[in-house]
């Protein structure tokens, strides 16, 4: 027999609660620890990753804050969920609402450098404390974000293997945000160079296995 809304409610308000204090710190603790890798990348002013620019972009274009364009990309990314399938879970609210107003609140209090080399630098760090904040929030088990529940649902969908799937959305993200003037450059190669890689390793010495 099918639940009903009210039961469906009800059946999800305990499950929040079955979840540990423990968890949802380091929950919390991932989500605002991406929010300030996003900010130093943001600070450094030498490009940005492929959601990030598509993110400057809407920005720029609906003269929003940054951390407020962030949020205005979630929500959307979650009704390309439904014909793929894919559930949200806590962390995936979680994910849209905290982060962008954790960025808003840390981006006025990063420090801001002339020397490009030191901006280089700031925005690598950037890199790995986002790696370190994925590996928190992920490692806290209450679902993904909605960027890696879009990548999961069209490998799942598709067939195409993870690396194609995150390819071919990065291309199509990074190329409307540029289009809409979002900050394109060194940062941007960095970061396709880089993150990956630093994901891994936080996730291995975290002890976690992507799912």
């Amino acid at each position: 027999m099918p639940l009903t809304l009210t039961q469906s409610v009800v059946n999800y308000v305990c499950s929040l609660a079955e979840i540990s204090l423990a968890r949802w710190l380091q929950l919390i603790a991932g989500l605002f620890c991406f929010a300030v890798g996003i900010a130093q990348c943001k600070t450094a002013d030498i490009g940005l990753g492929p959601w990030d620019v598509f993110a400057d972009g809407i920005s720029k274009t609906l003269g929003l804050s940054y951390g407020t364009a962030i949020m205005v990309v979630g929500w959307p990314l979650l009704l390309l969920w439904i014909p793929l399938r894919q559930r949200p879970g806590i962390a995936t609210v979680a994910n849209i609402m905290l982060i962008g107003n954790f960025v808003n609140v840390v981006l006025p209090l990063s420090p801001q450098f002339e020397n490009l080399a030191i901006r280089i630098t700031q925005y690598l760090l950037g890199i790995v404390i986002t790696g370190f904040g994925t590996g928190l929030y992920v490692g806290a088990r209450l679902g993904t974000g909605p960027r890696d529940g879009l990548m999961m649902g069209l490998t799942r969908m598709t067939g195409w293997s993870v690396r194609t799937a995150r390819t071919c959305i990065e291309v199509v993200v990074l190329t409307l945000g540029w289009m809409m003037g979002g900050g394109v450059g060194i940062g941007t190669v960095l970061t396709a160079l880089f993150i990956g890689p630093v994901i891994q390793w936080w996730f291995r010495l975290m002890k976690l296995r992507a799912k």
